[in-house]
């Protein structure tokens, strides 16, 4: 994986990808050593979807993990349906 390099100074444009690629390479690519880069893809894949997607908490989403919010939703629909 190569990291995206833009202009000299604003450090913040990739602070969110150098932090997802540091668990990345900590949580997966470390763990151990792969011998297809179709089992590296999906392991990758496996871990974002599994792990990192349903824990981290969306700012767009009010600070809620997806599945938190989706809980919140459904149950909204739910309730709407039944009035």
């Amino acid at each position: 994986m190569v990291g995206s390099m833009g202009r000299v100074g604003p450090s913040g444009d990739n602070a969110a990808m150098e932090s997802l690629f540091a668990l990345l390479q900590k949580k997966v690519l470390d763990r151990r050593c792969w011998t297809t880069r179709r089992q590296l893809r999906i392991a990758i894949v496996t871990w974002i979807e599994r792990t990192y997607h349903r824990r981290r908490r969306q700012p767009r989403l009010g600070r809620l993990t997806p599945i938190e919010f989706e809980t919140i939703v459904n149950t909204t629909a739910a309730l709407a349906e039944l009035l």
